[in-house]
């Protein structure tokens, strides 16, 4: 998994791979040496890119978890606030977007097994879902 906090310049077409409510996408476009990137944009956040679709969605997921956050000021390695005291299926989540990160470091890290970190992630993810379902139905785009 690759993740870069500076956007680089973008080449041929970039098209919206995912686009959720309150202005959240994700973009996609092929990079000067022909992978694919995936973009996390939002209002006053800046933004990030993935190479793994997959972590850019849980990245969103995280987001919506904690009614946003911005990582602007946590310096290279540090974690956002909102994340930490949101609890730790919520770190886990963020922390398996981080460079050189997977289940099972995270695993590791914790003294868990890769089942327990992958349930903390689907209980984000399903929350998410949740939150971003309920918004709509009251209408919030």
């Amino acid at each position: 998994m690759s993740r870069s906090n500076e956007p680089t310049t973008p080449t041929g077409t970039e098209s919206t791979f995912r686009e959720y409510i309150l202005g959240v996408r994700i973009t996609e476009r092929t990079s000067p040496d022909g992978d694919d990137v995936y973009r996390f944009e939002a209002p006053q956040h800046r933004e990030i890119e993935f190479t793994d679709p997959d972590l850019a969605e849980l990245y969103v997921d995280v987001y919506f978890d904690v009614n946003g956050f911005e990582e602007a000021g946590t310096g290279e390695r540090g974690v956002p606030p909102a994340i930490i005291q949101a609890g730790r299926d919520t770190l886990v989540a963020y922390l398996l977007t981080q460079p050189h990160t997977d289940v099972y470091w995270l695993a590791s890290f914790y003294g868990e097994k890769p089942e327990k970190i992958r349930r903390y992630v689907s209980r984000v993810r399903k929350r998410a879902a949740r939150i971003r379902e309920g918004a709509q139905q009251r209408g919030i785009e």
